[in-house]
C-alpha cells in the first residue's frame, strides 16, 4: 500500500472512504458504527454522512475515531 493510500480525508463521504479503502469499514464497524455493516447503509446514508458527522450522531467522540484511525497507520486530512 502506498503512501497516499493511508490518507483519509475527513471531509469525503464514508461512502467514498470505505470504496476507496475497503479496511475502513472493520476500523468503523469496530469504533460503534455497527450500521456501517448494513446492507445498502453504506449506499444511502454513507453518499452523503462524513465520519464526523456520524460520529456526532452517533455519540463517538471525534478524538477517539482520529486516534484510532492513527493507530492504525493512517494519515488524517481534515
Amino acid at each position: 500500500m502506498s503512501y497516499m493510500d493511508k490518507t483519509i480525508d475527513l471531509n469525503k463521504t464514508v461512502h467514498q472512504l470505505c470504496k476507496d479503502d475497503p479496511g475502513i469499514i472493520g476500523i468503523m464497524k469496530d469504533l460503534g458504527f455497527e450500521d456501517i455493516t448494513s446492507p445498502g447503509m453504506l449506499n444511502t446514508a454513507g453518499r452523503f454522512m462524513t465520519i464526523p458527522k456520524g460520529a456526532a450522531m452517533k455519540g463517538i467522540d471525534l478524538d477517539t475515531v482520529k486516534n484510532t484511525f492513527r493507530e492504525k497507520g493512517y494519515i488524517l486530512k481534515e
